[in-house]
Formats: structure tokens, C-alpha cells, sequence
């Protein structure tokens, strides 16, 4: 097994991957990641997303949900201490912060607490400068006519 990747070869053909590549160096390097809280990752439309969070015994105050730039955040920590003497503790219940790294224009748009459930929505929103668009093909002599007319006249 590898203990790192060398994409100097895909630097020749492409161009503005920088930050993808640095990603995927990044999650190479990082430690391994930890099993809890379990979490599950949804792709619910084209351009909208779910995070689900299973955080028994945790409640609205015990948590706390960050987005900046393009990581989420999300952070939990119980307080109080237990209510009784445990004989056997089997719910890990424990502080705890699970990151995200979030694409470009990904948005947390809500997040609810529903029976020990944390639910976070995110929805892609691409400027419109960045959908794809049409382009109409020009024919015969009309192809070149707008660049012609963009050029300086001789005098």
C-alpha cells in the first residue's frame, strides 16, 4: 500500500484543479477518521443534499453547527453528568466534531433535531454564469460576422 499519490501527471492536462487535487492530498494524509457519530450522506435531487446525524441523547443545546467556506462543522457536547450510577454503558454518549468539506456553491439551507436525528439540508446553487447554456451554431457566411465586426477598420 502507498502512503501518498503523485498527481504531477494529471497537472499536464488539466487546468484550475489545484484545490482538488490539495483535497485529495489532504484526505490522504488525515488520520483515520472516527466511527462515531454514524452519519449517512443523501443526494434527495439534482441539486440538493441531506447529512443525517444519529445523536442519541443529545438535544438542540448540546450542539452546535458551523458553515464557513467550504467546510461544515458540526460539534456536540454533553453537558451535565449522568443521572444515576451506570451498571453498563452502551450509548457512547460523548463530545464529539464531525467535518464536511462541502463543494463550491453548496449551502446549508436547514437543520432540524428530530428524535436523537440531526438532519442538515444543503442545496448546490450555481450562478447562472455557471449553468450550462445552449450555444447556437452559425452557418455559412454568418459564422464569422460578429468576430469581423469586432475588428479595427484599416484607415
Amino acid at each position: 500500500m502507498r502512503d501518498f499519490a503523485d498527481f504531477s501527471p494529471l497537472f499536464r492536462a488539466s487546468i484550475g484543479f489545484d484545490r482538488l487535487f490539495d483535497a485529495l492530498q489532504s484526505a490522504m494524509d488525515a488520520p483515520p477518521a472516527e466511527s462515531w457519530p454514524s452519519y449517512d450522506i443523501l443526494k434527495t435531487g439534482e441539486d440538493t443534499y441531506s447529512i443525517r446525524i444519529a445523536l442519541p441523547g443529545f438535544t438542540q443545546d448540546d450542539l452546535e453547527i458551523t458553515h464557513a467556506g467550504n467546510r461544515l462543522t458540526v460539534t456536540g457536547r454533553k453537558a451535565g453528568g449522568p443521572e444515576g450510577e451506570y451498571l453498563y454503558r452502551g450509548l457512547p454518549v460523548q463530545s464529539f466534531t464531525r467535518r464536511f468539506e462541502l463543494a463550491d456553491y453548496v449551502k446549508v439551507t436547514a437543520a432540524e433535531l428530530v428524535d436523537g436525528m440531526l438532519t442538515i439540508r444543503l442545496v448546490r446553487d450555481l450562478p447562472e454564469a455557471m449553468k450550462p447554456r445552449r450555444l447556437q451554431i452559425q452557418t455559412g457566411s454568418s459564422a464569422g460576422v460578429s468576430r469581423i465586426s469586432n475588428q479595427k477598420q484599416a484607415a
